[in-house]
């Protein structure tokens, strides 16, 4: 089943996929002669399995309800409010096969909630953003509560997939949201340094980045625009993903590049971070070039480009955003 959020009567609204249709939720509860539909999609998950086969029995009275005019659907992000959006850095073997050290664990970072946005809405550039690229992920959303989950168990925990572009802001990351120090030799610890190869016996630079404007900026989070339940993705682990800019291909990848598979990805989140239902876990970049753009995501400098960005991933759907800049309206 696919679930996603839209603006219906100028409150949000869930909605389901038949086949090419778009149907509102509630209207196939009341079609299918069920008590009041899920408001929203936390109140969706939260119902756990017994909601979803409502949702199941309410889509079998598909045929009695009028479907949604594609072109007057206003897509909010099919979760629109989860409790933390977690990323991960360089989990694409293409990629992370020029780090320094690998740590041996996926390297996490956040995302704002508030820079999500749905399919169709601007990602929209200021111009002290930079270079600033697209990052085409399978996301999934969890559906439990829970912490220190195994890798055998971790699969079991998300409720389903869907579509994120990760914009990211280089100019942001590299200029706003960096700072290097260099450490007085008894303030040096083997951990300040062991992770990057160093220059000399002297040495003693330390680097932090706080991706924080660079990764989480209004617009930053594209997502949809549906979510496809876990039990219709047979192998998040096999899925091909790619990306055109107004209609040109510019990465052809499969999530089996990344690192980490998924599972190991949610596993090691649980260790430290406890999972909510709805909460949202971005798994890494698909990074693999093709024409004009040999490096991908990469070589779309959204600051540069205006136009049309359109990410497919097989199975979930097709998220469209277009760019804009704000210096140029």
């Amino acid at each position: 089943m696919k679930f996603g959020t839209i603006v219906h009567q100028d409150r949000p609204a869930l909605v389901a996929a038949d086949g090419d249709q778009v149907l509102l939720l509630a209207d196939l509860y009341k079609a299918a002669g069920l008590d009041d539909a899920p408001r929203t999609m936390n109140d969706l998950i939260e119902g756990g399995p017994e909601e979803l086969d409502r949702a199941r029995t309410a889509l079998a009275a598909a045929a009695s309800v009028t479907p949604l005019e594609a072109a007057s659907i206003d897509w909010l992000p099919p979760q629109p409010r989860p409790t933390k959006v977690i990323g991960v850095a360089f989990n694409n073997m293409g990629i992370r096969k020029s780090a320094h050290r690998d740590p041996g664990v996926p390297n996490f970072f956040f995302k704002a909630p508030s820079c999500l946005t749905g399919h169709t809405k601007p990602i929209v550039m200021e111009e002290h953003y930079g270079e600033t690229i697209p990052e085409l992920e399978l996301a999934g959303v969890i559906g439990k509560r829970c912490r220190n989950l195994t890798v055998e168990e971790a699969r079991a925990a998300i409720f389903g997939y869907t579509i994120v572009n990760d914009v990211t802001s280089h100019g942001l990351k590299f200029g706003l949201d960096s700072i290097a120090t260099t450490r007085e030799p008894d303030l040096i610890r083997p951990h300040h340094l062991g992770w990057r190869n160093l220059h000399g016996d002297d040495d003693r630079d330390v680097y932090f980045v706080y991706h924080a404007r660079s990764k989480a900026s209004d617009t930053f989070g594209p997502m949809g625009p549906w979510i496809t339940t876990a039990d219709e993705v047979a192998d998040p682990n096999a899925l091909e993903v790619k990306g055109w800019f107004d209609g040109e291909p510019f990465a052809i990848d499969n999530t089996s590049s990344y690192r980490f598979k998924i599972e190991e990805v949610v596993a090691e989140a649980s260790r430290y971070f406890t999972l909510e239902p709805g909460d949202v876990i971005c798994f890494g970049t698909s990074a693999k070039g093709v024409g004009k753009f040999p490096n991908g995501h990469r070589s779309v400098n959204l600051h540069k480009l205006t136009g049309v960005l359109d990410i497919e991933i097989e199975g979930l759907g097709h998220l469209t955003s277009p760019v804009v800049h704000s210096w140029e309206d």
